[in-house]
């Protein structure tokens, strides 16, 4: 895929987060450097006071050093500048801001390893402080100054700490979001997938109804094309029927695979069609008896839908494999549940495994079983084979 000169732009000026940190350490580092030379004789003297020289220099170029590897190394760079904060008094270098490179490297190290570490850290620099106002200052271990830098140093580490555990909350969230996004992906995909699978379930109880219906009226038209040239025409006058409703589903299937809504109302397969199924049946000289127990009344969309399907694949497979003379479907309204039953007396398959060529008793098999419902097809003993299917009601409005 090509990209825009605009999305070139972007890429190409995108800094990397570890060129930016190490930048802003090398300009902190120089910084601070400049400032203890510049500022050297802020701060009271010590009592032995030596001037500043080429070694001071040197001491302010090391501090410079031990900040801009603060990242790298944090443990080094926090003793590398204690070692040089306490050098710099013990020499007897004026000024106080020599003082500012253990405090960065304290804070590193709390905001980079945690408030254990740190704690560890600021005790460290603590008492090299403790060294460094005795040996400059001449004073005790416990001076006022001792304790005003003993303060500061904790407020470092409790500031590197609070950022340690910020960054780690925040990076924690956004790895959560990124799994809550992958998680939402995968259930996209597979709710996608599934839905392609019920359309092309549809598709195929569709087309396996509408093609056997037609086979069966043409052949019919064919046999009594040149004897009985009426019964001829109504044979294909029904051909055009269920070649206009099988259509008329196609379409609505296609509209919902498109993403569109095309109501409920428009959706052929439900409970109210069925008698459609059956006199097509009857059509193609296959005695249908139809019968409804106890009151119609209206159901959840997916019962009514699933409940059409299994009598329109039952019928479909009775006309291609059964050779039977007579079929009952029989729709029983019950109070928690909706029974479905579809018989014959023909030659079906001994059990549900010997579906002949197709998926159609598995697909009617996985509707009950989506719905909760319990599904079985088999031979009868008395002879003929039998689709039944009870479904469960979840709710109900009455019509």
């Amino acid at each position: 895929m090509r990209r825009t000169d605009s999305e070139v732009a972007v890429v190409s000026f995108r800094v990397p987060r570890w060129i930016s940190e190490a930048g802003w350490d090398i300009s902190l580092g120089i910084a601070m450097g400049v400032i203890i030379m510049v500022f050297s004789g802020v701060g009271p003297s010590g009592v032995d006071r030596h001037p500043i020289d080429a070694a001071a220099a040197g001491l302010a170029v090391a501090a410079t050093v031990a900040v801009v590897a603060r990242r790298m190394v944090p443990l080094f760079a926090l003793l590398a500048a204690n070692a040089i904060t306490v050098t710099w008094f013990l020499i007897g270098y004026d000024g106080r801001l020599i003082t500012i490179a253990p405090l960065i490297a304290t804070y590193t190290v709390a905001s980079c390893r945690g408030w254990r570490l740190g704690i560890v850290g600021g005790l460290i620099s603590i008492a090299a402080t403790m060294v460094a106002i005795r040996s400059f200052f001449q004073a005790s271990w416990y001076d006022d100054r001792t304790i005003n830098a003993a303060t500061l140093v904790a407020a470092t580490v409790a500031l590197g700490a609070a950022v340690h555990y910020h960054h780690a909350y925040v990076k924690q969230a956004q790895e959560q979001a990124e799994r809550l996004a992958e998680t939402r992906a995968e259930q996209a995909l597979r709710l996608a997938a599934e839905e392609r699978l019920e359309i092309a379930r549809e598709l195929h109880d569709v087309f396996g109804h509408t093609m056997a219906a037609v086979s069966v009226q043409a052949g019919v038209a064919v046999h009594v094309m040149n004897r009985r040239p009426h019964q001829a025409a109504e044979a294909l006058t029904a051909i055009k029927r269920v070649s206009d409703e099988g259509l008329a589903e196609v379409q609505v299937l296609l509209a919902i695979l498109r993403g569109e809504d095309p109501g409920t109302a428009a959706f052929p397969g439900r409970l109210a069609h069925v008698g459609k199924l059956v006199a097509t049946t009857r059509d193609g000289n296959l005695p249908v008896e139809f019968t409804v127990s106890a009151a119609v009344r209206q159901l959840p969309v997916e019962v009514e839908v699933a409940a059409y399907r299994i009598v329109q694949e039952s019928l479909t497979n009775v006309r291609r494999h059964a050779r039977a003379d007579a079929v009952w479907v029989e729709i029983d309204y019950g109070d928690r549940d909706l029974t479905v039953v579809v018989r014959d007396d023909g030659a079906g398959p001994a059990d549900a495994a010997d579906d002949v060529g197709g998926h159609g008793i598995v697909g009617m098999r996985m509707r009950t079983v989506e719905l909760g419902g319990i599904f079985s097809a088999g031979r009868l003993p008395t002879g003929g084979f039998e689709v039944r299917a009870v479904l469960p009601v979840a709710r109900e409005t009455h019509a």
